[in-house]
This record gives C-alpha cells, sequence and structure tokens, in this order.
C-alpha cells in the first residue's frame, strides 16, 4: 500500500502545485483540500489535471476535513495559513503522528547538498535583493537558481538544478518558522549564506505579535553554521548567530543602478555583498547587479501618458515599502494609492505621507483607516483612485500604486492588483 499526503491549501503561488507534482513522483497517493471552490483555483487545477486525470491526485475543495489529516502519513502546510499551532488540522494531524511539513522543506530535503545555499528574508526588499544576487552571481558566470517565497516551487525544477552551483532562496517570515519546526526538515543541510535586509513590523495577522514575527526570522541567521556568512543590513546587525559577519560593500564599489531609489543602492550593497561571499568576482558581480532591471510589481514603470509616469509598485506590502517607495521618486510629484487588507501593521506612516505627496488615494479595507488618520475621505476601489489620479496627475507628476497593506481584500493576489492598476494605466483615453 503506498504512503498517502494531503496538501493542505493548494493556494495559487505555485508552491502546492509543486509539492503535489514532487510527491505523485515519490509515489505518494495525493489529496489536495483547499477552502476555496474550483473556480478560484483555476490556474493550478489546469496544471495538476494530467496527475488528476491519472488517479494520482484527488481534490476536496470548498472544505477541510479532520478525517483527511488524521489518516494521512504526511501533511504539507499552505505557509498562508495563519497562526498553525492553533489550526485544528495541523494539530489533528500531528496528534495523529503525521510528518507535518512545508513545500519549502521538501525541496530543502530534495535539493542536491552539493550546491552553495543562500537564504535571503527581511520585511522588505528581499525579493529585489535575491534577484539582484541571482543577476550578480549569472553575471560572473557562477550557475545560480533563484526560487522560494518569490514564486513557484523548486521542486518543480529538481532535473535542471545540478550538484554544484548556488542556490538562491527567498524565505518568509512563515516559511522560516516551519522549518524550525520539529520533523519539517529531514535534511541536516541548513544554508552556507544568510542574508537579512531589515525588521520591521509586518505580518501580525500570521505571528499574533512582534516579538514572534523577529524570532522567526531569526531563524535563518540563528542556525548558520560558524563556517557560514551572515550578510546583514545596518538595522539588522545584533541578529544572533555563529556565522561570520559579511562586511557590506562601500556605496562607491556600486555603479548606477537600473532601478530607481536609495534603497535598492541599500539592497545591492547586501547583494553584492552576498556575491563575494559565494566566490563571485566583485566587479563582475557589481555589474550584473547595476544592470538588474527590477522585478514586475516594484516601482515597475508601466507607462508614460501625456507626461505623467504609472509606476506599480503593488508588492508594497507594508508601510515601510510604501514610504521607501515614495522617497525613491525623490522630488517627483506624487499621487500615491495605498491600501488593501490589514495584517494589523501600524498604518500611521502611510497617513502621515499625506504631508509629502500632491494626493494621497485610500482604497480598500484599510483604505477607510488611513484616510481618517490623514483627515482625508477614501476612495474605495482601485478603478476610482486611478480615474481620480489620471484627472488631476499634471505632466511630470507620478502615479503611484504603492499600497502599503496586503491584497487580499479586492485582490486574490499583489499581481492580480498590479495587473488591474497595468489594465487600468493602458486604457487611460
Amino acid at each position: 500500500m503506498s504512503a498517502s499526503a494531503v496538501i493542505l491549501g493548494l493556494g495559487t503561488f505555485g508552491g502546492g502545485l509543486g509539492a503535489a507534482r514532487h510527491l505523485v513522483r515519490q509515489g505518494y497517493d495525493v489529496l489536495v483540500t483547499d477552502l476555496r471552490a474550483a473556480n478560484e483555483l483555476e490556474a493550478p487545477l489546469r496544471r495538476l489535471q494530467p496527475e488528476i486525470d491519472a488517479g494520482s491526485v484527488t481534490l476536496r475543495l470548498g472544505e477541510h476535513n479532520v478525517s483527511d489529516v488524521t489518516t494521512c502519513d504526511l501533511l504539507v502546510v499552505n505557509p498562508a495559513i495563519k497562526k498553525p499551532w492553533e489550526n485544528r488540522f495541523v494539530r489533528a494531524a500531528r496528534a495523529a503522528g503525521a510528518r507535518v511539513t512545508t513545500e519549502i522543506a521538501l525541496a530543502l530535503d530534495a535539493l542536491p547538498a552539493r550546491c552553495t545555499r543562500i537564504g535571503i528574508t527581511g520585511s522588505a526588499g528581499k525579493s529585489t535583493t535575491a534577484a539582484m544576487i541571482h543577476a550578480g552571481l549569472a553575471a560572473a558566470d557562477l550557475t545560480a537558481h533563484l526560487g522560494g517565497n518569490i514564486g513557484g516551487s523548486l521542486l518543480d525544477r529538481l532535473d535542471s538544478i545540478a550538484d554544484t552551483g548556488d542556490l538562491v532562496v527567498e524565505l518568509s517570515s512563515a516559511q522560516l518558522w516551519w522549518l524550525d519546526q520539529p520533523g519539517a526538515l529531514e535534511t541536516d543541510r541548513w544554508f552556507d549564506a544568510g542574508v537579512v535586509t531589515n525588521l520591521a513590523e509586518n505580518h501580525l495577522d500570521w505571528h499574533g505579535d512582534m516579538p514572534h514575527y523577529a524570532a522567526s526570522k531569526h531563524v535563518l541567521t540563528r542556525r548558520l553554521a560558524s563556517d557560514a556568512a551572515a550578510v546583514l543590513g545596518e538595522g539588522v546587525r545584533d541578529f544572533p548567530t555563529d556565522a561570520r559577519l559579511v562586511e557590506l560593500p562601500s556605496d562607491a564599489e556600486l555603479p548606477s543602478l537600473t532601478v530607481p531609489g536609495e534603497h535598492n543602492r541599500t539592497n545591492a550593497r547586501l547583494a553584492l555583498a552576498a556575491c563575494a561571499a559565494a566566490g563571485a568576482d566583485p566587479s563582475r558581480a557589481a555589474a550584473g547587479i547595476a544592470a538588474f532591471q527590477g522585478l514586475p510589481h516594484r516601482l515597475q514603470l508601466v507607462r508614460e501618458h501625456r507626461g505623467v509616469r504609472y509606476i506599480n509598485d503593488s508588492k508594497s506590502t507594508t508601510p515601510d515599502a510604501t514610504c521607501l517607495a515614495a522617497d525613491a521618486l525623490g522630488s517627483t510629484p506624487v499621487h500615491l494609492i495605498v491600501g488593501g487588507s490589514d495584517k494589523g501593521a501600524d498604518l500611521s506612516p502611510i497617513a502621515e505621507l499625506r504631508a509629502r505627496v500632491r494626493s494621497l488615494l485610500c482604497i480598500g479595507a484599510t483604505g477607510d483607516v488611513i484616510a481618517r488618520h490623514a483627515g482625508i475621505e477614501p476612495l474605495g476601489t482601485l478603478d476610482a483612485a486611478l480615474a481620480y489620479a489620471s484627472k488631476h496627475a499634471a505632466p511630470g507628476d507620478a502615479v503611484l500604486l504603492s499600497p502599503g497593506c496586503a491584497s487580499f481584500d479586492q485582490f486574490t493576489s499583489f499581481e492580480h492588483r498590479g495587473d488591474r492598476f497595468a489594465e487600468l494605466v493602458h486604457s487611460l483615453p
């Protein structure tokens, strides 16, 4: 009789899909269960259809069932599930003796042991820093693979990842918390280098409080061995670690960057230090980082229309990220679109931007709160905010979507939100 596995939360970012297909290849009978209905999971289900048709994967959608998780050998939990230590399905699986883990742990177990592993975390800038490291390593002719929280699943690329090379893995606080849980990892292999960009209040809806969030971020550096490298941003130099601390290069060692903003120069310094720690030639890595074009939904220029720049920074899901995005535009008059779903963070820093921007346009579930703090009226929807901004922006202005909040009130993801913004911008007359 083959072993059985349950994917608790398929999700839409690729991790659940990658885990399901990987476990099928490992010989498991896989049940995918998700609270969402099939029409909300159309894209991942379409890609999973061959395994469903073959009978290797079965579905339970629109609900979870305790009996599923108490009769399986392995439970793979979507890290988006909040406060998993309180989740009755997770607790029931553990009580029944199942191994409980996550997709990122399965990937670290399965990835070649000889690869150099670089883990990146932080409250803001971790995706960009991870992508910059990948660009720097590639420019130095080092084989590198980028994955983790940035999207997709490394489990879908195991065949293309050789025994040598560099793995650049972005890690969320939730993923790190899970990696620290007993039984989540089977391998003793940890990261050879850990990069932490910064630490600010974030994801309190998941963690419950700031100390729990910070402790989860500490997992990356706390578990580094003494021969590993720790690349720490200026505000997180006190993170606990036995690893050797890597000095950051001076700003003068970086050429001009393609991506704007002083915060991106900080990200680039962290990336260059990580590349050097991985053995890359610093000058070649610096050239690759300088040429980096940026990631979608992160200060991405969508269009210049009638002298107004429309910029998509939908990946901004913290107040700090919104403040950094506003800073990146310097003296440009900005019409700033903010708000979304509530993660429990203090939103007053976003409201205080009212004094610095041409207009502050508040949308979503948190829009009322931000607007009240700023003494203005909320606009409610992205469509309404973009219509207002396009009407009032003058040549030389910028319309910036940098919400500072998660997207799950009105959108399925930050990508969905950013794509809708781009669609609206391209439809302007």
